[in-house]
């Protein structure tokens, strides 16, 4: 099962780009309804690398709603004018882990016609014995977090100086 996302967004590619690679960010998305932290002893990195793992403890106020394992990986289409961040990491606990299939995928470029802000699409592709079950309510969060990725993007054009 699949959900489909495509927004243009207030800033420029490389700063959505940027933003992409951001816990920060991540954690921001959802917020205030739910907190990302840190699982164990570890702390959330200050960028999402590629090919290193980070496990993440998710929590509405104060009841966990599980861990999840983000594992990135980036790369390019269209000679670099597509980038692409692919998460796919797993939920470990918690009622996502119910599913055996988790990947998503975040492409940015130009929007078409005003290379000042950015062409943003999303994939999650689910599945596994709960996915029908769980797909609406993932609908819905993402219709929520397009909402606040189009709020947040206006501020992600800031790059401090060398």
């Amino acid at each position: 099962m699949r959900i489909l996302q495509k927004l243009v967004l207030d800033c420029d590619p490389d700063a959505a780009w940027r933003a992409l690679h951001s816990p920060a960010v991540f954690a921001e998305l959802y917020g205030p309804l739910l907190s990302v932290r840190a699982l164990g002893a570890e702390a959330i990195p200050a960028v999402w690398e590629p090919g290193r793992d980070a496990a993440v403890r998710i929590d509405a106020g104060p009841v966990p709603l599980g861990t999840q394992l983000i594992a990135t990986a980036d790369r390019t289409k269209d000679d670099g004018r597509v980038r692409i961040l692919r998460d796919t990491g797993t939920p470990l606990t918690g009622p996502l882990a119910t599913l055996d299939v988790w990947d998503h995928q975040m492409a940015v470029s130009a929007a078409p016609g005003d290379p000042s802000r950015t062409l943003w699409r999303e994939r999650l592709t689910i599945g596994g014995p709960t996915a029908l079950a769980l797909w609406p309510v993932l609908w819905a969060i993402w219709q929520l977090r397009a909402a606040r990725l189009r709020r947040l993007a206006r501020h992600w054009a800031f790059d401090p100086g060398a």
